[in-house]
């Protein structure tokens, strides 16, 4: 009988570390090997010894996801160990434990073998291009925010009071074109606040460009999810790309749980007490966090009934707000639930166009085995309405005079 052996891998810009345990945690062996195009097959070579083996890498969605993929992609199991995990591990180990690549690897194989949580490494799909897109439009984002503050800063040394208001690349230009230095310091201040302008212009151009690559590509998989008001292509792609697979969630509560907007319990005794949560993908809690500012600011949208109806009920504004992040939450679930059932149904027609068995639609929604997050508690039932259609003034105009 061959023992199932945990390799666990601590995967460096130049090097990868492995460490081979067995189901007693008893190293088996190491190999280091230069992070290069032969990388997988080195490793693979190096275990072959071990055919019932699992991998277990340490971030497979950051530094290690180039390895995980190319193991996923060569039939391996491959599971994506949170650096959390491991340094769990190191904290916990009986001793002193040097900290080196090694014994990095090895609390790698050992949260792999007690932590059911660890999911298993997909190899790559259309919800890896939205993450891509969405990354890039964040980092476009950022910097157009700094090279406007800088571009504040230029003018307000130019013209007193500077800008107000948000400050646009043509708004600058035409309050450059106005000024008058004098001087070679003021001469110097005006050059450098035009090349600021220019660089305002050039990344808006790359912004404007992005948003067009992420509408294509969140329109590419049919989603519905840019019909919760508040919630655009922007927002549709955070979500997708990082939830990737929403059939690992049991339900609406353990969505929440993940992207932070379920209240954690801290009760001791006799007290129970709920409390805001710091936890989960902070990305998914700001995308639907802004999706919920967005509701927030029209009156006619159902979002803005329910901060009001939460205000009416002695709530503040940040404890309506977050409740209305959680209803927005639960409707994310579910609309990514009916997309997983509609690919699932697509995925099971045969090369005539003939519907096959809906069993695997039903299993896109089915429960994971394993209890991922923490017990949150459950909310209501998302009850969000499209937004309603504009009413012209010539419209208007013509329901007065019949009235």
């Amino acid at each position: 009988m061959m023992t199932a052996v945990i390799i666990g891998v601590d995967p460096h810009k130049g090097s990868h570390t492995a460490v081979a345990l067995g189901a007693d945690e008893v190293p088996l062996g190491q190999v280091r090997v230069r992070a290069s195009a032969a990388q997988a097959e080195r490793l693979l070579t190096w275990a072959k010894s071990w055919p019932e083996r699992t991998w277990a890498v340490e971030g497979a969605g950051g530094l290690g996801h180039l390895l995980a993929q190319e193991l996923a992609s060569a039939g391996e199991q491959v599971l994506d160990v949170q650096p959390k995990l491991a340094a769990r591990v190191r904290l916990l180990a009986s001793g002193a434990v040097n900290k080196n690549d090694p014994n990095d690897a090895r609390s790698v194989a050992i949260a792999a073998l007690r932590s059911p949580s660890c999911l298993p490494v997909r190899p790559d799909d259309h919800a890896a291009v939205l993450k891509i897109w969405a990354r890039r439009h964040r980092d476009l984002s950022r910097t157009r925010n700094q090279v406007a503050c800088r571009l504040h800063a230029a003018l307000c040394e130019l013209v007193p009071g500077g800008v107000s208001k948000e400050i646009c690349a043509a708004h600058a230009a035409a309050i450059l074109e106005e000024a008058e230095p004098c001087g070679a310091v003021a001469r110097a201040r005006a050059e450098l606040a035009a090349e600021l302008v220019a660089d305002l212009r050039h990344v808006d151009a790359l912004l404007l460009e992005t948003k067009k690559k992420l509408a294509m590509a969140v329109r590419a998989p049919g989603t519905s999810l840019t019909e919760i008001f508040g919630v655009g292509p922007v927002i549709a792609a955070t979500v997708t790309g990082d939830v990737r697979d929403v059939s690992r969630f049991r339900g609406r509560d353990r969505s929440a749980a993940c992207n932070g907007t379920a209240p954690i319990e801290v009760s001791s005794g006799n007290r129970i007490i709920y409390r805001l949560s710091m936890r989960g993908n902070r990305r998914l809690n700001h995308a639907i966090h802004m999706a919920a500012i967005t509701q927030i600011r029209y009156r006619h949208s159902d979002g803005r009934a329910c901060y009001d109806k939460k205000i009416a009920e002695g709530k503040t504004g940040k404890e309506a707000l977050r409740a209305l992040k959680r209803q927005i939450s639960d409707a994310i679930c579910k609309h990514l639930k009916a997309g997983a059932a509609r690919a699932a149904a697509r995925s099971t027609q045969g090369p005539g166009g003939q519907p096959g068995n809906d069993s695997a639609a039903s299993a896109a929604g089915s429960h994971p085995e394993r209890q991922l997050f923490g017990q949150a508690t459950p909310g209501p039932a998302p009850t969000l309405r499209s937004r309603p259609k504009k009413t012209t003034s010539r419209a208007r105009k013509k329901a007065a005079r019949i009235t």
